[in-house]
């Protein structure tokens, strides 16, 4: 496998701007997640580390060697694509063993068929090898697609939202599947999606994206507990952070139309900033320094997302398993201050 560096790539599209000098270092065996919103890049991204498209400016380096001049084909990247591209007339093995009959690389038959076998087993297709694609099931597609990138045996791999059309308890099980794969094979993988679960179960580290910038680059963890920016910590944790204006006075920090004080976290921070609380870090309890009143509830089964309004602020507290709270009933609850992220007003971490 390799390791795939980009250094200060940008990409236009006439006065578009997809990609703005974005820089990326993805290490040998690494299970990378792009994530962002669409319109972000990560498509693109992809795009230029495979050479399908060119960029406007930087160099995408593989395993040290620049790339820049060598033909898709010539780069050895397996694409998977969102959209299963198989071939309906054709069975599965005859599509797993297509990109191996290639003139390119004139695989013999029979070590096509090994690679294809051991690519079905993992995948648990191999009951579907003499079956046409036309008569699979969606997920059965995706797995066909995924191995028929396996089959290749790539220097890298680069999906682009290949779950995205699955339905949720599919998804669920192949992100399972999938992260086995990529352990098992300790192969390189450029993993696209927007969404956020897929990114913080799946990823040994997240690039996130906004409008062709990169925001921040860590790991699941990393994202999660200190977002670099707001944009960051709303996309990802569901429920969505709470975002809370405040202003420093008589040495607290007085969130605004409310009656929520905070400790000031240093003398040097401005005098107005945002706060973000996690849902989880407001925890509604009887001896709570605050109080508010529940204006909705949302029983999920292992937890409760309960909205409590305090003055005109409302705040989101997941509470495990289900509550038995009333609407317009009065709680206390707590913030904790080891828990809260300071953003100034640009959004950007403090």
């Amino acid at each position: 496998m390799s390791n795939v560096t980009l250094q200060h790539i940008s990409k236009r599209y006439g006065d578009i701007l997809a990609l703005d000098d974005v820089s990326l270092d993805i290490q040998d065996g690494e299970f990378f997640v792009l994530l962002g919103p669409t319109g972000a890049g990560k498509t693109t991204t992809l795009r230029v580390i495979a050479g399908l498209e060119n960029q406007t400016a930087g160099t995408v380096i593989f395993d040290g060697e620049v790339v820049d001049g060598v033909q898709p084909a010539d780069r050895d990247v397996a694409f998977v694509f969102q959209q299963y591209s198989l071939y309906p007339s054709m069975t599965v093995y005859d599509n797993l063993a297509f990109p191996l009959r290639s003139p390119i690389r004139r695989t013999p038959e029979p070590e096509i068929r090994k690679r294809i076998e051991a690519a079905a087993e993992i995948l648990r297709i191999t009951h579907l090898l003499e079956r046409k694609t036309a008569r699979l099931s969606g997920g059965e597609m995706q797995r066909v697609s995924i191995g028929r990138a396996i089959v290749r045996s790539p220097r890298i791999f680069l999906m682009d939202e290949p779950l995205s059309n699955l339905d949720a308890k599919l998804r669920e099980s192949l992100r399972v599947e999938l992260k086995h794969i990529q352990k098992v094979q300790n192969s390189t993988t450029v993993f696209v999606t927007h969404d956020q679960i897929e990114a913080l179960t799946m990823a040994d580290r997240i690039g996130v994206l906004e409008h062709g910038r990169l925001l921040q680059v860590g790991t699941p963890e990393d994202i999660y507990d200190r977002p670099a920016t707001t944009f960051v910590a709303q996309l990802v944790g569901t429920p969505r952070i709470n975002l809370l204006q405040t202003e420093r006075s008589n040495g607290s920090l007085h969130v605004a139309q409310s009656d929520l004080t905070l400790p000031t976290p240093a003398a040097h921070v401005p005098d107005r900033l945002l706060i973000g609380v996690r849902p989880e870090d407001v925890r509604i309890q009887p001896n709570g320094a605050f109080e508010g009143h529940v204006s909705l509830m949302e029983p999920l089964g292992v937890e409760t997302i309960v909205h409590i309004r305090c003055g005109s602020q409302t705040l989101t507290s997941t509470v495990s398993g289900v509550v038995t709270l009333l609407i317009g009933e009065v709680v206390r609850f707590d913030l904790f201050p080891d828990h809260v992220h300071y953003f100034d007003l640009n959004g950007q971490r403090l």
